[in-house]
């Protein structure tokens, strides 16, 4: 037998039995529920897992066998998470995301967040001010095949900004899932390509920002900048803020692997990774919410004025929601 062998024999041997009696308790807690170990197992819990740490170290540092090492390190981690892994229910992480976790990594992402506003709505106003001198570039920053273009008169563009209640409301339901996925993959993208130092990013949100632009112009320059304002920012502060979102999100990603610091790029990429995951989360659920105004609200409500209010009443709520200063208890 050589010195390896016999070294690790008498490593196990003088340790197995607090191992053994660590995995016991560990197995009685996954198959019962902590609440069900006894006083003894409870105390003895902390105790032997500190020693099983202990045990996982020295035997890294001297080179133990591997199957010694596999299962010292799956002992750990099934008792880490009774010694130290979150008892909060579903329910109580869902209300602390919320809560805390989401509208404290939007804050935090002050910078990544006007950038992509920047990008958004710069390429807005462009081909706003573009369109508006001269009507053919509307047809270099969009496709033909929408009807709402310069060509379009007065009435039926305006016809396209209300809608009559009787037969629609069968196919809103469909309508909104058909904009949840469209608006869904847009940020989705705008997130995942931010790993390519946010170029492909900073792309798409100027290639969104001209399309929207260029299709303000068009009723704009037709008198109806008013009514077309109310038609798309009851959805639009939210569906825009999402966007925005996903936009820094993918910033985010991309500044951590362009500017790393003193840390290597995959410990940065994964620290920022964490933050930007809350991020385009919470965009998702933005533009569910947002899809839900669009295919409904906007669909039946065809007064300018409630349109309006609403629009403002989104964006105050995003606003405080998000940028609000939080009591010390709030943010706990």
């Amino acid at each position: 037998m050589n010195d390896r062998v016999m070294k690790s024999y008498r490593f196990r041997e003088e340790r197995e039995a607090d191992w053994q009696a660590l995995d016991r308790i560990v197995t009685r807690a996954e198959k019962r529920g902590v609440k069900r170990l006894s006083d003894e197992d409870m105390l003895a819990l902390p105790r032997l897992y500190r020693q099983a740490v202990s045990s996982l170290s020295m035997a890294r540092s001297i080179s133990l066998d591997q199957n010694l090492l596999a299962y010292l390190e799956t002992l750990c981690a099934r008792a880490y998470f009774f010694v130290y892994g979150t008892r909060a229910s579903m329910g109580s992480r869902i209300a602390q995301y919320f809560r805390r976790d989401w509208p404290d990594a939007v804050s935090r992402a002050v910078l990544p967040t006007l950038l992509a506003a920047l990008c958004l709505f710069g390429g807005g106003l462009l081909a706003f001010i573009l369109t508006m001198q001269d009507p053919e570039w509307f047809w270099t920053f969009n496709s033909g095949w929408d009807s709402r273009n310069p060509d379009a008169g007065y009435d039926y563009l305006r016809s396209t900004l209300y809608t009559e209640e009787t037969n629609i409301a069968d196919m809103l339901g469909a309508f909104a899932a058909q904009l949840f996925s469209h608006n869904s993959t847009i940020a989705v993208t705008a997130f995942a390509l931010g790993f390519c130092l946010g170029i492909p990013t900073t792309i798409l949100l100027i290639y969104n920002g001209l399309s929207i632009g260029s299709f303000m112009a068009v009723f704009f320059s037709k008198g109806l900048g008013a009514e077309l304002t109310g038609w798309l920012f009851i959805h639009g502060v939210t569906e825009l803020f999402a966007i925005v979102l996903a936009g820094a999100a993918g910033f985010m990603i991309g500044g951590a692997v362009a500017f790393p610091g003193k840390k290597t790029r995959m410990q940065s990429l994964r620290d920022t990774g964490n933050q930007a995951a809350l991020v385009i989360m919470g965009a998702v659920i933005m533009l569910f919410m947002a899809a839900l105004l669009e295919g409904f609200g906007r669909q039946l409500i065809n007064s300018d004025m409630t349109r309006y209010i609403i629009a403002l009443a989104t964006l105050v709520f995003w606003l405080a929601y998000f940028y609000w200063p939080r009591r010390k208890g709030e943010a706990e």
